[in-house]
């Protein structure tokens, strides 16, 4: 008997009387699926702790019965995957796809309507879908609500921001589960285009920990023809529940079976850099779906841009009240003297990009129409391919291309989307005839078709389909204020940014919090690379623009870690060319720290604290080191144990001083050189607000080793 029992235990999918379970690969996770009363349910453990307890599952439907009770199981299939793969790009150089499945067919009898919920159980985490086959009581429905639970198993610490269907550009706030509620209001600041629609409402990618320590993340995964998902908190019973974007009509989605629904996510760990080292949303999307890859490439920039942000300069050329695209003309035009994208200008970006070696310079504010853009519902705003009278396309375009340099295109929509789409097709054949190769799209504002949101499925299928529709021109895509990623930029790499959560600019509208980059890798960074645009050397704002007396939370050694700690194919050098001539040596590390990664680790991690990763340069036996500190000053330790047994490299640390702090000294940095190997441990201050770079070359000849101390 005792045998038997030891059996039963050892068979990786067991039947249960009351439903199905499944085990992750390593036996840590365990998912529970059963009908209770007819009702869809999951329960998920780990390592024997109740992490999702009970959770019901189901859809609430328009002008049709609902789909969340009176089911019966009619069949269960498990399997099991392993396979590894080589993104395009990425933090890895291979990436392992190893789960175990679990798909359930039930059928509700009443109506006679199936519904398959299919489960992925990774060593990071649990996915699962709802799918609807081909059927023909369950063909064409629109969703009232999706009903998905996440049962939490104790008042947990969440790292939040409200939930909104137009924008993520909030700081994080760090709470409990049921603070929530009484925090919301003082949470909710400014935007160009927000709508809030809960007191316990939150977004996702949601990071939370448990009292005892344990990591979690609830997230979602291929979002594709289907509504964002936040969650909104009963926080009574501490249970998150799926809360949809709606539409102009209050509809939340339009299905066709079949179809499927996006991947919800559950990521979990003992420590908090199993939630950064988890590649779960990724393997949930689909493989890579262009055959040639070799024009998607990772991209280091400077740009026209942060001197707008600052209010320095200028998007607009003129001051005129009124333009209307192919009727004003502004060669009559008196120039504002504050336009930034004028040819001198550009062309002194472009020297400046040459000689550090950058691929690349955006410039914002070229195109006609920048003079009544923002805040009036304008349909027909801009056309995407003619220039303000002191933008030469044809003479800018070859002096880049003379010296090396690609100019990187900007198309603000300001969220007229179908304007966006009317021009799309000549917008990117311009930038073909013109040599761009990847662009950075915004969505300022409210979206025109009036009344839909950024986050709704309508706009959802915008974003994709302009992604996929600049492939076709071998375009990358950098797209700002679009819906946050959910690990599409596997399936389409040329997605090689996004924006979609609070950046830098904040920094000039007044701030953020000094702990905000210890938290996005945790949140927004789960999903996709993010355009964080880093690189600030000077924080006064107001040594820019004397009417602007905003101050960049951060100090110089903090803002060279970020090129590790944000990880993007696409990196911004988002000061200014003359800031930078002030401090070179510093700009050494964001001239030399790479975009494209074979292997990562993350020593040390907490969020809202600190986060310090190690990377390995793609192709070479270099490796970069980026730590971003919270509000308190810290030491951080770090074993250099990544690398090379028996190999000698030189490590160079850039670093907060002493006295350095992100409020009253946030220049002061040390950079110091040391000869390090496997066995070298590094000891290093952390200032309030600050952080630290190291970039460890390889040893080729030995005189680089003469006059250094060993680590």
């Amino acid at each position: 008997m005792k045998k038997l029992l030891f059996l039963i235990n050892m068979v990786l999918f067991a039947s249960v009387m009351y439903g199905q379970s499944l085990n992750s690969p390593d036996g840590n996770f365990k998912m529970q699926f059963q009908l209770i009363d007819g009702k869809p349910s999951y329960k998920l453990d780990f390592k024997g702790k109740e992490l999702v307890k009970e959770s019901h599952l189901g859809f609430e439907l328009f002008d049709a019965p609902d789909l969340l009770d009176g089911f019966t199981m009619v069949d269960s299939k498990t399997s099991a995957f392993d396979e590894t793969w080589q993104p395009v790009w990425g933090e890895y150089k291979e990436i392992r796809n190893h789960y175990n499945e679990l798909a359930v067919t039930v059928n509700q009898e009443e109506t006679n309507r199936k519904m398959i919920i299919r489960f992925r159980l990774f060593n990071d985490g649990l996915g699962f879908r709802y799918e609807f086959p081909e059927q023909e009581n369950l063909t064409y429905f629109v969703i009232k609500e999706e009903h998905t639970q996440f049962a939490m198993a104790g008042d947990h610490t969440a790292y939040w921001i409200p939930g909104d269907f137009d924008t993520q550009e909030y700081d994080y706030t760090i709470s409990k589960m049921s603070e929530i509620r009484g925090l919301m209001e003082g949470a909710i600041t400014d935007n160009a285009s927000q709508t809030q629609f809960s007191e316990t409402g939150v977004q996702t990618a949601l990071m939370l920990k448990t009292d005892d320590g344990l990591y979690l993340n609830l997230h979602e995964a291929a979002l594709i023809d289907y509504a964002c998902m936040h969650l909104e908190l009963d926080d009574k019973n501490m249970i998150f529940e799926s809360f949809l974007t709606p539409d102009a009509q209050g509809k939340k989605g339009y299905m066709q079976a079949p179809c499927t629904t996006p991947w919800r996510t559950v990521i979990a760990g003992d420590e908090a850099a199993d939630i950064l080292l988890s590649t779960l949303t990724l393997n949930l999307n689909e493989p890579c779906a262009y055959e040639e890859t070799d024009w998607i490439e990772p991209v280091k920039y400077i740009g026209v841009w942060w001197e707008m942000i600052t209010g320095k300069s200028s998007w607009a050329y003129s001051d005129l009240p009124s333009v209307k695209i192919g009727e004003t003309d502004f060669s009559n035009a008196t120039p504002n003297g504050k336009h930034a994208a004028n040819n001198e200008h550009v062309k002194n970006h472009i020297d400046f990009a040459a000689e550090h070696g950058f691929d690349a310079v955006l410039v914002e504010g070229w195109n006609i129409g920048w003079e009544d853009w923002f805040g009036k519902s304008k349909d027909y705003v801009f056309d995407f391919v003619t220039p303000y009278p002191d933008f030469d396309v044809e003479m800018l375009r070859d002096y880049a291309k003379s010296k090396g340099v690609r100019l990187m295109m900007h198309h603000e929509t300001s969220s007229s989307v179908r304007n966006y789409e009317r021009h799309m097709d000549e917008a990117y054949q311009f930038m073909v005839d013109n040599n761009y190769n990847s662009v950075k799209s915004g969505y300022v504002g409210d979206i025109i078709p009036r009344g839909e949101t950024h986050y709704g499925q309508w706009m959802v299928n915008h974003y994709l389909y302009a992604v996929k529709k600049a492939a076709d021109y071998k375009i990358m895509v950098n797209a700002h204020e679009a819906v946050r990623p959910t690990g599409l930029c596997r399936t389409y790499p040329n997605l090689i940014g996004n924006e979609s959560a609070r950046g830098t600019e904040y920094e000039a509208f007044g701030g953020s919090k000094p702990y905000h980059t210890t938290i996005l890798p945790f949140t927004r960074l789960i999903g996709g690379p993010m355009d964080y645009t880093p690189g600030i050397f000077e924080p006064d704002v107001s040594k820019y623009n004397p009417d602007n007396h905003s101050w960049v939370n951060t100090t110089i050694a903090r803002q060279l870690a970020l090129y590790v700690t944000m990880y993007s194919p696409l990196q911004m050098a988002a000061d200014l060319p003359e800031t930078y001539e002030k401090y070179m040596d510093a700009f050494q590390f964001i001239k030399d720290v790479p975009l494209d990664w074979d292997e990562t680790k993350v020593p040390e991690a907490e969020p809202g604290k600190y986060i310090t990763y190690a990377r390995k340069e793609k192709g070479a036996d270099n490796w970069f080191v980026g730590s971003t500190n919270g509000d308190d000053g810290r030491v951080s330790k770090v074993a250099f144990n990544f690398l090379t047994p028996g190999k000698k490299y030189v490590a160079t640390v850039y670093a907060d001083t002493k006295d350095a702090h992100y409020k009253n000294n946030p220049q002061s940095y040390q950079i110091k050189k040391y000869v390090v190997t496997s066995k070298s441990k590094l000891s290093q201050y952390c200032a309030p607000g600050g952080g630290y770079a190291v970039s460890i070359t390889e040893v080729v000849e030995k005189s680089e080793l003469k006059g250094l101390k060993k680590l």
